[in-house]
């Protein structure tokens, strides 16, 4: 995979294993994002009224077959926390209802429902999940042990952010399906990294993040609902789309495709990211990271004092994994093997633990992961960081 490094724009002084939290852009799809600013900048008023539209119809063309879907019933969102905020404003919650969810989530989506639930008197359950996970069964098991009639939503992750763990999505679809709950899919590190079929899938509500695993510049996301859940999604933002004065096909996309004036360019990037993907048989490097986190998985473990928090399969465990580390000042840990090791990693709180992660793309080689391993020893034998 190496001839792909020179494809990324990262600072080669820098070991970088944090492709997780915010992606990283490729030169050539780089190069459409700035094509795209500077036709903006040159006629303002023409890209944002006129071609910008018929090139977010092509973009969304590109993202619908990428995804499997009707390009209708997606629309283009900053990030997913702006799409949970959409939907979690339209649920029109009240007191007593529920909303289910593990407690594996990611933080800032756990704020969001915590604050629309403290609204309106609504109860976010947060419910236990066992780790290490042993099968697909004993999570969804233990998932739908938090229902009751008053679950309005079941809302989880595709793929964890803490603990980057593949949660069974497609179990606990079928599942709420029996129990008539509607389910909502935080999808934000899927994209890219593993197949979607959103047809296939049958979620009610998804959100991904484009600017992960997909390559694309920062701020580009979107948010799939189906069709006969969006006449009841607000728009976060109300401007012109608003009762439109002339209005589209598609409601949804005109109460949520414009929110004011802003530069949509990242997401007229889409087509040239998944062109690239395509290109460069983004499947076989897919596969050939996932190999290479397995196989350096268990060194890892045993280093941190951590252990596997699922089984070592395609089933949990892709581009991304996280093993516990006991560490009084994660932060300060952070910093020190970026500022002295240049090494680009999370060491993450979630809860009362804490989690080292690292996520492996195209650049990425074994050099890499034993720059870590030895920086991971020499911490531990020279400070009091790693117990």
């Amino acid at each position: 995979m190496q001839h792909l490094k020179s494809q990324f724009l990262l600072r080669e002084d820098i070991t970088f294993l944090n492709f997780g939290s915010f992606g990283a852009c490729v030169k050539p799809v780089f190069e459409k994002y700035q094509q795209f600013q500077l036709e903006l900048e040159q006629e303002p008023v023409l890209f944002i009224t006129g071609t910008g539209p018929k090139y977010l119809e092509q973009s969304r063309e590109a993202l619908g077959q990428y995804l499997h879907t009707d390009k209708d019933d997606l629309v283009y969102v900053t990030n997913p926390s702006f799409a949970v905020n959409t939907v979690a404003r339209s649920m029109k919650l009240k007191a007593g209802d529920e909303v289910l969810t593990t407690n594996l989530e990611y933080g800032a989506c756990d704020m969001t429902w915590n604050y629309y639930c403290e609204q309106t008197g609504t109860q976010y359950i947060r419910q236990p999940i066992t780790l290490p996970l042993s099968s697909k069964e004993q999570f969804v098991k233990e998932l739908f042990k938090g229902v009751s009639s008053k679950t309005r939503l079941v809302f989880i992750s595709h793929i964890t952010s803490s603990t980057a763990l593949r949660l069974p999505v497609e179990e606990v679809i079928a599942k709420a399906k029996t129990l008539g709950i509607p389910v909502f899919v935080d999808g934000a590190h899927a994209p890219g990294q593993t197949p979607l079929n959103l047809t296939k899938l049958d979620v009610d509500y998804y959100t991904g993040a484009c600017h992960k695993w997909m390559l694309t510049p920062k701020g580009s996301s979107f948010l799939y609902i189906k069709k006969d859940k969006q006449a009841a999604i607000d728009p976060l933002v109300i401007s012109w789309g608003y009762k439109a004065l002339f209005p589209s096909a598609s409601t949804f996309l005109d109460y949520h495709q414009f929110n004011g004036t802003r530069d949509f360019s990242a997401f007229l990037t889409i087509p040239a990211a998944i062109h690239f993907m395509q290109e460069n048989e983004w499947d076989k490097v897919a596969a050939t990271c996932r190999q290479l986190v397995k196989d350096n998985a268990t060194r890892f473990f045993e280093i941190t004092g951590g252990q596997a928090l699922a089984p070592l399969t395609d089933d949990f465990i892709l581009q991304l994994i996280s093993a516990e580390i006991k560490t009084p000042e994660p932060e300060k840990l952070h910093d020190l093997l970026f500022d002295t090791y240049k090494i680009q990693i999370p060491v993450m709180r979630h809860g009362d633990k804490v989690y080292l992660r690292f996520s492996v793309n195209a650049f990425n080689n074994q050099k890499d992961l034993d720059k870590l391993f030895a920086a991971l020893q020499d911490i531990k034998v020279s400070t009091t960081l790693i117990a």
